[in-house]
């Protein structure tokens, strides 16, 4: 769980940092068009911050890890995916704020960034699936009280 707050945390710094550089390379190049840069900042904070911290309340309520290798594969597939997305989207809104064209390798890249979004999520949901459907990982709400009063 450790592990989720930590790559949560990074997203949310990741995610304001990206919406401070946005704004600045914008006001400095006296840009006033559309780039990938206005939406970089809020995908980091969704798909990143607040879909992990999702992640986490459900991995305490049915603690997904103990499907220790398909959690695994979820999460290295799913960061991969977001930060892979998140660097060519910045990438391709910088070179638009600089007035520069990107190339095919820029979609390329990121279309590879998407699938393994995209394969993250399958994971995920497979990973849910067995732990929603195994009695022995789902946690009552005494079970949560008792934790906490001990």
């Amino acid at each position: 769980m450790k592990t989720l707050v930590t790559a949560a945390h990074i997203y949310m710094i990741i995610g304001l940092i990206s919406g401070f550089y946005y704004r600045e390379i914008t006001k400095i190049h006296h840009f006033t068009g559309q780039s990938e840069l206005g939406v970089v900042h809020t995908h980091v904070l969704a798909l990143g911050m607040l879909f992990l911290l999702i992640v986490l309340a459900l991995e305490k309520l049915f603690t997904l890890s103990a499907q220790n290798r398909l959690y695994g594969w979820f999460f290295w597939l799913y960061n991969g995916g977001l930060a892979l997305t998140v660097a060519v989207m910045t990438l391709h809104g910088t070179l638009t704020v600089l007035g520069k064209d990107s190339n095919e390798a820029i979609a390329l890249v990121a279309g590879l960034g998407h699938i393994l979004l995209t394969a993250g999520l399958v994971v995920f949901f497979i990973t849910l699936g067995k732990c929603v459907g195994d009695s022995r990982t789902a946690r009552t709400a005494a079970e949560f009280a008792e934790q906490g009063a001990a």
